[in-house]
């Protein structure tokens, strides 16, 4: 095992453990988006690694001279939470307070809050593509050569603010913006096929003037070497799209190969269960 899918595996712990805590939240996706979030921020972007009160990463919301991420399906809150901890953003003993009272941790992520390493209210599906465009513009405008990043749902590419966006970067040769979409052909209600079929995803981001790449988001090695060749890529005038073929679930095998667990929390035993399939790497909080 890798790094990076030591941490993925710790991830996950976090994730399940997470929701079974408060028996509420989104464990499928969450699950899926693991080893992007890892590879991310433990690899790919350059991030202010200075140390503030506390001993935890220095956080400021313009992100000046960083690389910057957003979440647009916020519902995969705890995938975020728990990478942003154990990067060192907060302590991972605050994973603990998951969609609790009074917590920064809320199911979607909010900005009132000031949880390190959040800028945007997320979990309004088809908003944070906007965002990460308006963000990628400004860094263009100031001199900026760091890149930003946005993660979709294929599920949310059922929203029309999507493709308002997605017409508008190429258009204004926003070629620092990398947006992932998560395709793991799962939603709420079923099949991303069968509640309302997006057809080719890539395609249709090609033929409105991107970049469009593709990658098995659950293999680290094939992950982390798109990450790698995306830095060469920027900065030629196209926006890049990356069709992220995932499972919902990943990780633990009763969780796969279905919708079933999109926004389900696991009981006692489904928890015990899921854990041993997963390794404790860094130590559960």
């Amino acid at each position: 095992m890798t790094e990076l899918q030591s941490i993925a595996s710790q991830v996950r712990r976090d994730i399940l453990r997470m929701v079974h805590g408060c028996q509420s939240g989104h464990p499928g996706g969450s699950l899926g988006c693991a080893d992007l979030l890892v590879a991310l921020y433990f690899q790919q972007m350059k991030i202010n690694n200075r140390k503030g009160k506390g001993g935890y990463l220095s956080f400021n919301m313009d992100g000046k001279g960083e690389d910057l991420f957003y979440l647009s399906n916020g519902h995969i809150s705890p995938v975020f939470y728990s990478v942003l901890a154990r990067r060192g953003y907060f302590d991972v003993t605050e994973l603990a307070t998951f969609r609790k009272l009074n917590s920064r941790l809320q199911g979607h992520p909010t900005t009132h809050e000031h949880l390190p390493g959040i800028r945007i209210a997320s979990g309004s599906l088809g908003q944070g593509l906007s965002v990460a465009i308006g963000s990628a513009l400004s860094k263009k405008l100031n001199g900026d050569k760091t890149l930003v990043y946005c993660l979709m749902g294929d599920g949310e590419q059922q929203e029309g603010q999507v493709w308002e966006a997605v017409q508008f970067a190429p258009n204004n040769n926003v070629d620092n913006l990398v947006a992932f979409v998560d395709v793991n052909g799962q939603q709420i209600d079923g099949s991303t096929k069968k509640v309302n079929d997006n057809r080719d995803l890539g395609a249709k981001y090609k033929a409105f003037g991107w970049r469009v790449l593709s990658v098995d988001g659950n293999n680290m090695d094939e992950l982390t070497t798109l990450l790698r060749k995306i830095k060469r890529l920027v900065g030629k005038g196209q926006p890049i799209a990356v069709m992220m073929k995932t499972e919902m679930g990943q990780g633990v095998d009763f969780m796969m190969h279905s919708h079933k667990w999109h926004g389900v929390a696991p009981n006692d035993a489904q928890l015990e269960q899921a854990l041993a399939q997963l390794p404790e790497t860094l130590g559960d909080y």
